[in-house]
């Protein structure tokens, strides 16, 4: 004669089976947000805020950073202007910003 399950025990399987969809859901979730963060870097990655060319690196005083051919937009990272201004590299931000005239010019060509 087989048992009837009881009470107890259905509400213990449901309750690991709620549990099991949670955890599938919840690791659903983060893929997809994995994903969608991926898509969006290889999307906007190096390409300008305003006009949306694809800009390049160039090294500005020991500072790398970014340039946009099209609009000329000047893009730095974190603590790069910082560094352009210490007060050990007076003149360095004029420098940096004459360089990136100098280039500007010469990628419009």
């Amino acid at each position: 004669m087989i048992d009837r399950p009881s009470d107890q025990e259905q509400e213990y399987f449901i309750r690991k089976d709620l549990e099991r969809l949670k955890a599938m859901r919840d690791e659903h979730h983060k893929k997809q947000q994995e994903e969608e963060r991926a898509r969006l870097k290889e999307l906007h990655f190096m390409h300008c805020t305003k006009c949306g060319q694809e800009m390049t690196t160039v090294t500005l005083t020991g500072v790398e950073v970014e340039l946009c051919p099209g609009c000329g937009g000047m893009y730095l990272d974190q603590g790069e202007l910082a560094k352009l201004t210490e007060s050990s590299k007076r003149g360095a931000l004029a420098a940096a910003i004459s360089s990136a005239r100098r280039i500007w010019s010469e990628i419009g060509k």
